[in-house]
C-alpha cells in the first residue's frame, strides 16, 4: 500500500513562489490502475515524481508498505527508485545505439543481477509486451508504438510494486494508444499502475480509478482508498527498500 500524507511541494524562482502541491494525501491499493487527470499546472507529473522519489517533498511523508521516506537521503531512494519502481514515459527514453534487449538489460545492470539472467529476464519480459521477435532491432526500427512496449518491458523487468506512466500514450496515435492501453491494464492486474494523462477519455474507459488535481489539490476520486484501523494505527518506519 503507498500513502501520500499531507504533502506539499512548492518551487521558488526569485521572489516568485509556486505553490505545485498543497497538502495532498491519497491512499494507493496495491494493484489498480490509477489515472490521474487534470488541466496543465495541475501538479499531477509533481505528485508523480514525488511518488518516484524523482523530486522530493517539502513536507508530509510518503509511505510505502509501512515504511516512511521522510529521512530519506539519496542513496534511500536510488534503492527506492530501483527496486520498487518502474518508469514508462512519453519519450520512451531508449538508448539509439542499442538494442532493445540491451535497453531492457540496462534496467538491471545496478542490481547484481548476472550477465545471462539479466539476459534472460529482459528476453521474457519483452515477450510478455509482444516484442519476443524484435529483441535485436535497435528503437530507429521500431515504431512508436513498439518503442512504447520497450519502455514497459523496460519497466517491468525489475518487477517493481509500482509502475508510473507519465503520458504513456501522448506521443502515439489513436489505435496504438489503445494498444498501450490494453497492456498498462494487464499490468494493472498484480501491481499499482499510477498514470498521468490529458486524455479523460482513456483514462476513463481504461483506469479503475480517476484522481483528479487541481492547482495542487485533490477535486475528486472516484474510488477513494481507507486501510483498515489496524494498518493505520501502526507508526510508519524508517527502512530502506532494497
Amino acid at each position: 500500500m503507498l500513502q501520500i500524507q499531507g504533502i506539499s511541494k512548492q518551487y521558488k524562482t526569485g521572489d516568485f513562489v509556486q505553490r505545485a502541491l498543497d497538502n495532498v494525501s491519497l491512499n494507493l491499493r496495491d494493484s489498480e490502475f490509477v489515472a490521474i487527470l487534470g488541466p496543465s499546472g495541475s501538479g499531477k507529473t509533481t505528485l508523480l515524481n514525488i511518488i518516484g522519489g524523482l523530486d522530493h517533498y517539502d513536507s508530509g511523508d510518503l509511505v510505502i508498505n509501512g515504511i516512511s521516506t521522510k529521512q530519506y537521503k539519496s542513496r534511500d531512494w536510488d534503492s527506492y527508485r530501483n527496486h520498487t519502481i518502474g518508469f514508462v514515459f512519453q519519450s520512451y527514453n531508449l538508448i539509439p545505439h542499442q538494442t532493445i534487449l540491451s535497453n531492457v538489460e540496462l534496467a538491471l545492470t545496478i542490481s547484481g543481477v548476472s550477465h545471462s539472467e539479466r539476459r534472460e529476464r529482459a528476453r521474457k519480459a519483452l515477450e510478455q509486451v509482444g516484442l519476443g521477435e524484435h529483441v535485436n532491432k535497435k528503437p530507429n526500427q521500431l515504431s512508436g508504438g513498439q518503442m512504447q512496449r520497450v519502455a514497459i518491458a523496460r519497466a517491468l523487468v525489475n518487477d517493481p510494486d509500482i509502475v508510473l506512466a507519465d503520458e504513456p500514450t501522448g506521443a502515439l496515435d489513436s489505435d496504438t494508444s489503445v494498444q498501450i492501453m490494453d497492456l498498462l491494464k494487464e499490468v494493472a492486474k498484480d501491481r499499482l499502475v499510477v498514470m498521468v494523462t490529458h486524455n479523460p477519455e482513456l483514462a476513463y474507459q481504461y483506469a479503475t480509478r480517476i484522481v483528479e488535481l487541481k492547482d495542487g489539490v485533490i477535486r475528486s476520486d472516484s474510488e477513494p482508498f481507507e486501510p483498515a484501523q489496524n494498518e493505520t494505527t501502526t507508526a510508519p518506519v524508517h527502512k530502506t527498500m532494497g
